[in-house]
């Protein structure tokens, strides 16, 4: 039922109800009221706000009825106090959650079925797999009563009628991280489709299905339910899907060259409940050009680890070359538990025989590479694993065994900077963090990347240059032929002032009953070097994010709550009579 609301109270009188904002009032429905509600209404029936206000109003023999008296005021046309207009809010919000949680499951499955990672040598604009995703985004914008547009397969902005006010800019975007199929598995053990929503207890697993197609989702349907249920916001939303998020960055930039900055940002990926700070992103590549091999032992022909640079992989790989196979693999087998046992145990170093050649495999734990400390670097161990066997006289010195050593000397197993004399932090944003993400290998030559995540306290240049005398200094000594690219960019640190932050806390904090205190991510999102940029969820803080892992999933419960924030959040800064 569309513009229901309006119908039953004039605008002068809905704005009186909205246009006062507090901090955290004990009249505000906590996460026990919201769970009465929810335990108490079926989704039967309720086909719209209204309907799902008559259903509160029928709980009269719940213990806390200030939930029953403003649904009871606001059918009548009644005024409502501020305190009251944010339970109203908060009701709007399990609304969404009630009536919707059938059709925001069966939108994740559609988007996480895309696989919309970037493919080396296809710009993103040109990927077909992304045209396909912007169709599916136009579609479901129109079934929605939205407005869809697609710059130039860049960016997606998705929007609801304009008021001429100010913008908030919700942003998500579309493009995920590569994956490796063969290590999906469900936690029974079962093969799992990285592309299939899949159903496990509370989990569902899907590559982005926590990173960030779950954003999506939950924007798109809030937009809707604040627009159908007609709430008089004075200022205007957008949802701005990125396609570059994951990979160069580029599209944002290129969308803002022609297109208005929204006055507010908020970035529905990352942590709750309200982060005001990033660290900054940066690169380390070393390359190595091929050379041959020269002395006795194997000889490493291949190297594997990582699909992209933001991303901790699960395994790292070598091939390698022997004259004997069978010896080699068992010599590689009692060395590799020698060194995981010097190493800490907490990995697996396994050798195989694959076809006619030697499999050398580390197998560790992944974890996205703002966060370090909650995997296990298979990257790292297996460079310092080729330096352990070099040294055990077991290998032919090439490319290969070049590049572990520059791995080994330069950053180690460690993710602090510690290795180099880098490390620094920050009290608030913590430490800058060191992480090896990737090596790769052509006919041509080898490259290998660190993941930077710079807090403040370090002027950026300055580090960058630091780094790049400590390594060339290293290649004289060493004399090995390599070269290196470095690039960084300045964190962010925002001043959390302004109602609409405090707001925003408010709603996190209250909802999920947690503690009210703003945050710090080392991970970087779309809002980095927008104005008024803060992220708002959608991830629990203190639990493993499993964004760019194997296994990747959002619980369905999480999801759902995630929905009733997000709406509850368009409603309460939409009528809010200033930010």
């Amino acid at each position: 039922m569309r513009r229901t609301l309006r119908k039953l109270i004039p605008l002068a009188l809905m704005l009186a109800c909205f246009n006062s904002w507090m901090t955290v009032s004990a009249q505000t429905l906590s996460s026990e009221d919201s769970k009465i509600l929810l335990e108490s209404i079926a989704p039967d029936g309720i086909d719209s706000f209204n309907a799902f206000l008559a259903k509160v109003m029928a709980l009269e023999s719940v213990p806390n009825s200030q939930f029953t008296h403003v649904a009871k005021q606001y059918l009548e046309s009644q005024a409502l106090s501020a305190q009251e207009s944010q339970v109203l809010q908060r009701l709007l919000g399990l609304y969404a959650r009630i009536r919707y949680e059938d059709l925001a499951v069966e939108l994740l499955a559609r988007f996480v079925a895309i696989p919309t990672f970037n493919v080396e040598g296809v710009p993103q604009h040109e990927n077909p797999e992304f045209h396909r995703f912007a169709q599916m985004l136009g579609s479901v914008s129109e079934e929605f009563g939205l407005r869809f547009r697609n710059v130039d397969e860049r960016v997606y902005e998705i929007s609801m009628g304009e008021h001429g006010g100010e913008l908030i800019g919700i942003h998500a975007h579309a493009d995920v991280v590569p994956v490796n199929p063969s290590l999906w598995q469900l936690p029974d053990g079962s093969p799992l489709e990285p592309f299939t929503l899949t159903f496990y207890g509370d989990q569902m697993f899907g590559r982005g299905a926590e990173d960030d197609k779950n954003g999506i989702v939950v924007s798109m349907l809030a937009m809707k339910i604040a627009q159908d249920e007609g709430f008089p916001l004075v200022r205007d939303f957008k949802l701005l899907i990125d396609t570059t998020e994951e990979t160069q960055g580029t599209a944002m930039p290129y969308y803002f060259e022609h297109n208005r900055v929204p006055d507010y940002n908020i970035a529905l990926d990352g942590n709750y409940p309200v982060v005001i700070a990033e660290k900054g992103y940066g690169t380390v590549m070393a390359t190595f050009p091929v050379r041959q091999s020269i002395g006795e032992g194997a000889e490493i022909v291949d190297l594997s680890g990582g699909l992209a640079t933001n991303q901790i992989p699960a395994t790292s790989t070598a091939l390698l070359l022997s004259d004997d196979a069978k010896e080699l693999i068992v010599r590689l087998n009692q060395l590799g538990s020698q060194f995981s046992s010097l190493r800490g145990s907490n990995f697996r170093v396994e050798a195989s025989e694959q076809g006619s050649q030697v499999r050398l495999d580390v197998f560790g734990m992944s974890a996205h590479s703002s966060d370090p400390a909650s995997g296990i670097n298979p990257v790292s161990r297996m460079m310092d694993l080729i330096v352990y066997l070099d040294d055990a006289g077991l290998l032919a010195r090439n490319h290969f065994t070049d590049a572990a050593r520059y791995a080994s000397d330069n950053w180690g197993l460690d993710y602090l900077g510690n290795t180099l004399g880098l490390a620094y932090a920050d009290p608030f944003m913590g430490p800058l963090t060191t992480a090896q993400t990737f090596v790769d290998s052509t006919e041509t030559s080898l490259r290998t990347a660190v993941n930077l995540r710079l807090p403040i306290g370090r002027e950026v240049q300055g580090l960058l240059e630091e780094i790049d005398t400590k390594l060339n200094a290293w290649i004289v000594v060493s004399t090995v032929d390599m070269s290196i690219e470095l690039s960084a960019g300045e964190p962010m640190y925002r001043n959390p002032e302004g109602a609409w932050v405090n707001a925003l806390l408010d709603i996190a904090t209250e909802n999920l009953d947690i503690e009210r205190k703003f945050g710090s991510s080392s991970g970087g999102t779309s809002i980095h070097n927008l104005p008024n940029g803060v992220q708002f969820g959608l991830a629990m803080p203190h639990e493993k994010y499993s964004g760019h892992n194997a296994n990747e999933f959002k619980r369905r419960s999480q999801f759902l709550l995630d929905l009733q924030i997000v709406t509850e959040m368009i409603a309460r800064l939409g009528t809010m009579e200033s930010l």
